[in-house]
């Protein structure tokens, strides 16, 4: 049987806007529109410009971006890391969220998944940020083994 991913289209600009204006509080944060809209804008977004303007919205100046086999900190260091994956991957794949982001008490979690559009699922995951102040702190990118 063969795995189909739907395209999520990418939250609009007053989305990122207003997810990126939350408190600190647990209530206020809206966790899948934060985790969706890093998945969408950030890690979907091969424009390295328009890519840094959302995580400037998204993340703390001082993130750090966990990965299997390396982690960096800042802004620039995060876009350059996403250039990096993207670069690694087919330019017709795309990522999915597998399902809504949850969360509670300042971490939250997203499912994804990554092929080809409307093709069969090659690689799964799952994202867990934490929060401060309604913006990313940390994330950590966890890779599902292959045939999970």
């Amino acid at each position: 049987m063969i795995n189909q991913q739907k395209s999520v289209p990418a939250p609009d600009e007053a989305a990122v806007q207003t997810a990126a204006s939350r408190t600190a509080s647990d209530a206020a944060i809206d966790y899948d529109s934060l985790m969706q809209t890093n998945l969408a804008r950030v890690f979907g977004e091969r424009d390295a410009e328009q890519r840094i303007k959302a995580i400037r919205k998204l993340y703390a100046e001082d993130a750090v971006l966990y990965e299997p086999q390396a982690s960096v900190k800042g802004h620039a260091a995060i876009s350059e890391a996403v250039t990096e994956l993207l670069a690694s991957l087919p330019r017709d794949f795309v990522f999915s969220a597998a399902g809504r982001a949850v969360g509670h008490h300042g971490a939250g979690r997203l499912q994804w998944c990554s092929g080809p559009p409307d093709g069969k699922v090659v690689v799964t995951g799952t994202d867990v940020a934490f929060f401060e102040g309604g913006l990313i702190h940390a994330l950590y990118v966890f890779l599902d083994p292959i045939g999970a």
